[in-house]
């Protein structure tokens, strides 16, 4: 075996994604799987989602890989470095992968990673493998799109190596080489459907400054209309799903592309609903219209906030008039739509959270999800606070969704400010509706009172503890 692919999401040992069960195929190394299977290599995939970690360390213990590629992100950061022990005792080279490594490279080596890849992983270990089987870990300078530690234990950054250009010229993931019906039939149990994932792109040109870019950087790149909609009749005739969820960034970015896709599909007489992410800008009615037409059922907004002061803060791009008007536009064509809002972004005031109050209430989007701004290295969001920036606890037992930032409200006051939105929400559609029972309606009123008052009597308490980061500058 050239190389083992694993990534760290074990469902069975994650209480909080036990609630949801709605797992998805690293879809990731599944890609890198297929594309070095083309090239003449041995690969072996770990798929961790029904597996346990004591089941991938008896594993390597016994195969004894000599190279172990893994995919690493935020949520499974901690796994990784576990099994990146593992890796070690059982004497195999460590390359880490993903979202998470480039902008701590040197923590991960020096928690025992051999490599971080920065950026797309397929051309970087079509290189890099034979160059390890040749040279080891010796003369690791000639590789572009690594990163690595010297014999001194000083970090060395390659050159950025350039991405993919034609990304149909890539064959399509490995998904024989896992369970996808298992996949589909945790969906079904839990959800009554099957569901399966695609990605037709890579990347998002957009500058919303929270936003990490650490693998496609600010490229955005398509695959052929008619490669794409191959696949998904691929996928209709080899699992027959019952949903689709379509990965990308924002599906509908280019609407000559998107239209050609519609049309690609249409002419193979595939509609299989499926649920997607986009932008109010991204859409119009001749998209909507489309979307509906090839069976979206559901669109998620990245509406992140009702205050036109905060969006323009983060760079979004985008108008919240225009974020309602589209939202009712797809519920005109009968698409469920969804939103995420972003509390605590820098500058939010308790009159930005009203705004969004208000947004929320005018949209009235079917569903949204909230979330406590947290800065992730690397983006123009975390260089703005990182001298802010606390932590509780240390590197290696935290990611930055655990990071907060100095001088904003509390932890406790954003608690409180997610149920008021939430209850507030929820009462005014019922009001609308008014078919939800009067008893409901009250304790609406009860839980949106206290969190109302509860965010008055915490607007005093702002973030302090914790460890800071990254100290200041001494001033001269």
């Amino acid at each position: 075996m050239d190389i083992l692919l694993a990534h760290g999401y074990f469902l069975y040992e994650d209480p909080h994604e036990l609630k949801v069960m709605k797992p998805y195929p690293p879809l990731g190394i599944l890609y890198i799987s297929s594309y070095l299977k083309k090239q003449g290599f041995d690969v072996g995939v770990f798929d961790s989602t029904f597996s346990a970690m004591a089941t991938f360390k008896a594993l390597v213990a016994k195969e004894r890989p000599s190279v172990v590629g893994i995919y690493t992100n935020m949520m499974t950061k901690r796994n990784v470095l576990e099994m990146t022990h593992a890796c070690k005792e059982a004497g195999a080279i460590v390359v880490l992968g993903g979202p998470e490594p480039p902008y701590y490279a040197e923590d991960y080596l020096k928690h025992g990673a051999d490599i971080i890849i920065k950026g797309e992983g397929e051309l970087t270990l079509e290189e890099l493998l034979p160059h390890l089987a040749k040279h080891g870990l010796d003369q690791l300078e000639a590789i572009t799109g690594i990163a690595f530690l010297s014999d001194d234990g000083k970090l060395v950054e390659t050159l950025p190596r350039p991405f993919i250009p034609d990304l149909s010229a890539n064959p399509w993931p490995d998904r024989e080489a896992i369970d996808i019906p298992q996949y589909m039939k945790i969906w079904k149990d839990n959800h009554g459907k099957s569901s399966v994932s695609v990605i037709q792109a890579r990347g998002c040109p957009f500058t919303c400054r929270w936003c990490s870019h650490s693998v496609y950087g600010n490229t955005h790149r398509r695959r052929t209309p008619e490669d794409a909609a191959d696949e998904v009749l691929w996928i209709k005739d080899r699992y027959n799903p019952d949903l689709i969820w379509y990965a990308d960034d924002v599906f509908t970015i280019n609407s000559r592309w998107f239209i050609q896709y519609a049309e690609a599909l249409k002419q193979r007489g595939v509609r299989i609903p499926f649920e997607c992410i986009s932008r109010a800008d991204r859409l119009n009615e001749e998209i909507v219209k489309t979307l509906a037409e090839m069976g979206c059922f559901r669109l998620w907004n990245g509406s992140e906030s009702g205050s036109q002061k905060i969006l323009d803060a983060m760079d979004r791009k985008v108008k919240v008039k225009d974020v309602q008007e589209k939202t009712h536009l797809l519920q005109k064509y009968g698409i469920e739509t969804g939103m995420f809002i972003m509390l605590g972004y820098e500058g939010e005031t308790i009159q930005d959270l009203e705004e969004t109050v208000e947004h929320l209430k005018v949209s009235n989007p079917d569903l949204f999800l909230t979330t406590v701004a947290y800065p992730i290295k690397g983006t123009k969001y975390y260089a703005e606070v990182e001298s802010r920036v606390l932590a509780d606890r240390g590197w290696e037992n935290r990611s930055d969704r655990d990071l907060t930032v100095a001088g904003r409200y509390s932890r406790r006051f954003y608690s409180y400010a997610t149920r008021w939105m939430v209850s507030e929400v929820a009462l005014n559609r019922a009001n609308i509706t008014g078919d939800v029972p009067l008893k409901r309606r009250l304790k609406l009123m009860a839980s949106a009172k206290i969190g109302r008052i509860g965010m008055m009597l915490t607007q005093g308490e702002k973030e302090t503890s914790g460890q800071r980061v990254h100290e200041p500058a001494p001033s001269l």
